[in-house]
């Protein structure tokens, strides 16, 4: 019989809470080395039906098959792979593929269906879990969908789930999971113990720069590219694994992630053989599993892998993690330092050697944006409007006041406590303006919601601009603000525009001047020249004296181009267009 953990507790308490109030599918979303079994085991005690548990691989299946029996209940387990296939007792442990080949099998209502390492169920309705999904639904509309994953956020789909329990709306698109009802974060684990602390150490020697790599639209990075800057640095690889085997003597079990395939080779050609293994997308199965256990049995001592060992790996006395490749989320990072975590004897710390710049926190919350660049931490940006606290990438000054914030639109949302409707907040701190009704519209809106004027596309600004024979265009360096006394002695706001023109050569200059006398011209400036540049948008900006506004200057951000017109000698600006309309 096990007890369960504080938190393991609370997680089952918030799905009993769900479901007795909702239908639509849930996730939980716990770290590795968390202990899921423990809680897919308490869950399927409890649960008043019949409770059918589902993972991809026949290790997850036996793992918790095995915790439930540890209760002393008898639970059947269907799976090929296992070569069993029992679906009589109560709660029934089976892979998926298994199930969505034998459906006949499955005639009886379920009530509960518990999927482990849920992100990856897809959308797809001919996918092997819909299809289950869909043939338990025939047979008991009321069946109640639970997911467990350490990774909710995945890579070129986004967020596996729309809403967080605490308010916040992770994605507009809907998705088969509706609500994440219960989060650990990894600190949680770290503090208390239930985790073997991380050390971490950058590139002691040499590295590789990835960082001019920009990932595909599938969120990843493209492998020919990798190798690009690996073969630049084609005296690092070897001066790094020969680190990498120093740093090893006094370990147990040491894990590398390559880049790529290629890569891979490389290094494991350059480790002690006998002692070594690799594992790419192509190994067959067999071949995995065979060099898997001999890992877990420690006659291996390195394992070297390709992105193939992230999740659903598990060997606890690795006590060593080299990364050698760009990780491109935060997740990612965490999953693959948290195949070094988990608890083992002898074990007291996991050294982590990064070699690829990766400059994440393993503490730190999923964003689910990439990260603009490495100056780049997270921010917590209150919304003015609803007081959600959003996290966004930003950037800090030296004093640790907020320079920008890259955040498009609050996450928060409201739920009616009678018909139990959401409304996501409307509030967006980076906006498209309309120039007829000055409304705002999402960055990538091309038509105004309030008005339904057109927007114009700023590429589409910026090509029409190089086309006319007396417009100026530079890439904007330097925005000054300062005090300009006009012709009657009146004070008026100066800002001043320079950077490097885009043809022609020397410096760019454009001056602009607001005056701010009345309730009217106050305003205007607000509208015209506050909202597009105010890179702290959730404090409220309300200086209307020109010397005010200059002591403010530090809370305005530049625009990325400028653009302006011949007007008798001078230059008179046209059109500013910010880094974010061009995402």
């Amino acid at each position: 019989m096990y007890t369960l953990r504080p938190y393991q507790a609370d997680s089952v308490k918030a799905v009993i809470h769900y479901f007795r109030k909702h239908s639509t599918p849930a996730v939980i979303v716990l770290p590795t080395g968390a202990g899921k079994s423990l809680v897919i085991a308490e869950l399927a005690r409890l649960a008043k039906g019949r409770v059918l548990v589902m993972a991809h691989v026949k290790e997850l299946v036996e793992q918790n098959h095995a915790k439930y029996e540890g209760y002393d209940l008898k639970g059947s387990v269907f799976s090929a792979g296992l070569g069993r296939k029992e679906t009589d007792q109560q709660v029934v442990f089976a892979s998926v593929q298994s199930v969505v080949r034998n459906l006949d099998a499955f005639k009886n209502q379920f009530s509960l269906l518990v999927i482990d390492e849920c992100h990856r169920v897809p959308d797809d309705k001919n996918s092997s879990y819909q299809k289950v999904i869909t043939h338990l639904r025939e047979l008991n509309p009321g069946i109640k969908v639970l997911g467990l994953t350490a990774t909710p956020y995945r890579l070129g789909m986004g967020w596996i789930y729309q809403y967080h329990t605490r308010g916040q709306v992770r994605t507009e698109e809907p998705r088969f999971f509706r609500d994440c009802i219960f989060e650990l974060p990894i600190r949680y684990l770290l503090d208390e113990n239930f985790l073997t602390p991380a050390r971490m150490m950058d590139a002691p020697v040499l590295s590789y720069d990835f960082s001019q790599l920009k990932p595909a639209n599938t969120g990843r990075y493209k492998e020919a590219e990798m190798d690009m800057v690996i073969d630049k640095a084609k005296r690092a690889t070897p001066q790094i694994v020969e680190q990498i085997i120093q740093y090893a003597k006094d370990r147990h079990g040491v894990m590398i992630f390559a880049a790529t395939v290629r890569h891979a080779q490389e290094i494991h050609g350059l480790l002690p053989e006998g002692q070594t293994a690799i594992v790419i997308g192509d190994t067959p199965t067999p071949e995995r599993d065979a060099i898997i256990q001999a890992f877990k049995n420690r006659e291996i001592k390195y394992l070297v892998n390709v992105s193939v060992l992230t999740t659903g790996f598990d060997a606890p006395h690795v006590d060593l993690i080299a990364i050698l490749r760009p990780t491109e989320s935060v997740s990612l990072y965490q999953q693959i330092v948290g195949r070094g975590l988990r608890l083992s004897e002898g074990k007291s710390e996991c050294l982590v050697l990064d070699y690829a710049g990766n400059s994440y926190d393993l503490y730190q919350p999923e964003v689910g944006d990439p990260k603009p660049d490495s100056t780049s931490e997270i921010i917590t940006i209150p919304c003015p409007a609803c007081g959600f606290n959003n996290n966004f990438w930003g950037k800090l000054d030296s004093n640790g006041f907020l320079l920008e914030h890259f955040g498009r639109r609050c996450q928060g949302y409201f739920e009616d406590e009678d018909t139990g409707e959401r409304e996501h907040c409307g509030y967006r701190f980076r906006a498209k303006y309309c120039g007829e009704c000055g409304a705002d519209n999402d960055i990538a809106a091309r038509i105004c919601h309030e008005c339904d004027a057109t927007l114009v596309d700023p590429d589409k600004k910026l090509k029409e601009a190089l086309n006319l024979k007396d417009a100026l265009i530079f890439e904007c360096t330097e925005m000054d603000l300062s005090v300009f006394k006009s012709n009657d002695g009146k004070s008026q706001l100066k800002v001043t525009y320079s950077g490097e023109p885009y043809q022609g050569e020397g410096n760019a200059l454009v001056h602009e001047f607001w005056s701010l006398t009345t309730k009217k011209q106050k305003q205007n400036f607000k509208d015209q020249f506050v909202r597009p540049h105010l890179a702290d948008k959730h404090r409220p900006f309300e200086e209307a004296s020109p010397t005010r506004v200059v002591a403010n200057q530090h809370r305005f951000r530049l625009p990325q181009f400028v653009i302006a017109r011949k007007s008798g000698r001078f230059w008179k600006l046209r059109d500013k267009i910010f880094d974010d309309e061009l995402k």
